[in-house]
């Protein structure tokens, strides 16, 4: 572990000053080896998702895990857009003369070494490394065991691409122990980030215990609100897309809140287009009213990101007890008003406390491909430094620069 802190940190002085054109070229070279080498990466995947098959994963993890022909070119894409992007490195954001004759900016840089601690998420190793390199900064990844295989091919491949620049600047620890993902918490002497990307289990254990400063990416309770306003029919496709378009994703919805005096229309139409694609519901006493297929919903429920074709629902009798509820069990994530009324919409944009609020669209936009940021490292659920989807700036630092002539205090 120390050996390989100290070959990211070397590395990080390189790829610091590397020119935007140098950085594009190599991940140019990245995106070309991803599909040059599909057949090796999907063989060392199956290994992977024929384990996890055996080890009871749920599907919905599954669906996570597997590579497939065109989520490779998806990844590879994912590179490139990267490289389209505009680089943030040596960016002046300010510039200002004070009295004295001092000027005095602010300049963005490379944050310098990052580490990503991450679950079964084969294509974040792909774009945890593209991120990194075009930010200016060297990559420590430490995936979970459940995708090793696919993780070692993935880095393998990437690294023989970095032909003009020191092949550390991306680096995977191999070691898939808790001791291992416990030592890069700790190594302040080398990483300057940590960002944890996984289960509420996995981000819990490293805000708790890791000295590296962390940003948060936090797990998705994700709601959808139906007000009384509502279009139904546009509130049935959005929930059906929020819901079970992908299921194990963090910006999948979790939970659904129904006005009152919209349920009688609403909730048989919506309940029957959740039961047709597989979902189970979990409801409140009064949606129960609506089918027998709908289960007594727990308090626990409510607090659940099932990750699964799992939905909790509620009835509410007004605006203010979908915010109160939303705020409160809500992980701060992404979450969705359904409505015709300009007022409410507005207070439910003002009023929800989550990274990304929406009006009348889907909570899975929440995504750093959907932003125009291109790949995200994560979504952000804390406040300070970034939130929301974390795309090039977000994991870039600034310093300030300062010219004078001869000035002295």
């Amino acid at each position: 572990m120390i050996e390989i802190g100290k070959n990211a940190k070397q590395a990080a002085k390189t790829i610091a000053n590397a020119s935007t054109l140098l950085k594009n070229s190599m991940l140019e070279q990245i995106s070309k080896a991803l599909l040059d080498h599909e057949k090796e990466i999907i063989e060392e995947n199956t290994k992977d998702v024929i384990l996890a098959k055996i080890n009871g994963m749920k599907p919905s993890l599954i669906d996570r895990l597997a590579l497939t022909h065109e989520r490779i070119v998806s990844m590879s894409n994912a590179v490139l857009e990267i490289v389209q992007l505009d680089d943030p490195i040596g960016e002046v954001l300010s510039m200002t003369k004070r009295p004295n004759g001092l000027l005095i900016g602010k300049k963005r840089v490379p944050m310098g070494v990052i580490g990503i601690i991450f679950e079964a998420r084969p294509n974040v190793t792909v774009d945890a490394a593209a991120l990194c390199l075009k930010a200016g900064s060297a990559v420590i990844l430490k995936g979970g065991s459940d995708a090793i295989h696919s993780n070692k091919a993935i880095v393998r491949i990437m690294r023989d691409a970095l032909t003009d620049i020191d092949k550390n600047c991306i680096q995977l620890i191999e070691d898939t122990s808790r001791e291992s993902t416990m030592a890069l918490m700790k190594m302040n002497q080398y990483v300057d980030l940590l960002i944890p990307r996984g289960g509420a289990g996995l981000i819990k254990a490293v805000v708790e215990n890791a000295t590296v400063p962390v940003i948060e990416t936090g797990t998705g309770n994700c709601h959808i609100y139906v007000d009384e306003t509502a279009d139904i029919e546009m509130a049935i496709r959005i929930l059906i897309n929020a819901k079970t378009q992908r299921t194990g994703v963090c910006n999948a919805a979790e939970s659904l809140l129904v006005h009152k005096n919209i349920a009688d229309a609403f909730l048989p139409k919506a309940i029957q287009a959740l039961s047709e694609a597989g979902c189970e519901i979990r409801g409140c006493e009064r949606t129960r009213k609506y089918s027998d297929c709908v289960k007594t919903a727990t308090v626990q429920d409510y607090a659940t990101e099932y990750l699964d074709l799992i939905l909790s629902v509620k009835i509410v009798d007004n605006l203010d007890e979908a915010i109160d509820h939303i705020n409160l069990y809500s992980t701060g994530h992404s979450e969705s008003i359904i409505t015709n009324n300009y007022a409410h919409a507005n207070r439910f944009l003002d009023e929800i406390d989550s990274a990304a609020v929406y009006v009348n669209a889907s909570t899975r936009f929440t995504d750093g491909g959907e932003f125009g940021f291109g790949a995200e490292m994560g979504i952000s659920t804390q406040k300070m430094h970034a939130r929301g989807p974390m795309g090039l700036k977000e994991i870039t630092t600034t310093k300030y620069i300062i010219y004078g002539n001869g000035q002295i205090r």
